[in-house]
């Protein structure tokens, strides 16, 4: 699933070779700003089938989080 959404982060972004693990934080450590962050979580939604709420976006602080809210709600 990491793959998965470095491939996201990276269509998104523009960025290549970003380094993820499950602790990355999603704004400093992908370089990722709050509109590319938006443009992930639809990208994540439409790939894993799941409906992210504007309140589960504001909690997501590392790759981890969004790995685990996919993970309970698929």
């Amino acid at each position: 699933m990491i793959e998965k959404l470095k491939q996201i982060i990276e269509n998104n972004t523009g960025r290549t070779g970003i380094e993820l693990t499950e602790d990355t934080l999603l704004l400093t450590g992908t370089g990722m700003n709050s509109y590319e962050l938006v443009q992930m979580v639809c990208s994540v939604e439409d790939e894993f089938d799941v409906e992210i709420p504007d309140k589960a976006i504001k909690s997501f602080k590392t790759v981890g989080d969004v790995i685990r809210f996919i993970e309970r709600n698929q």
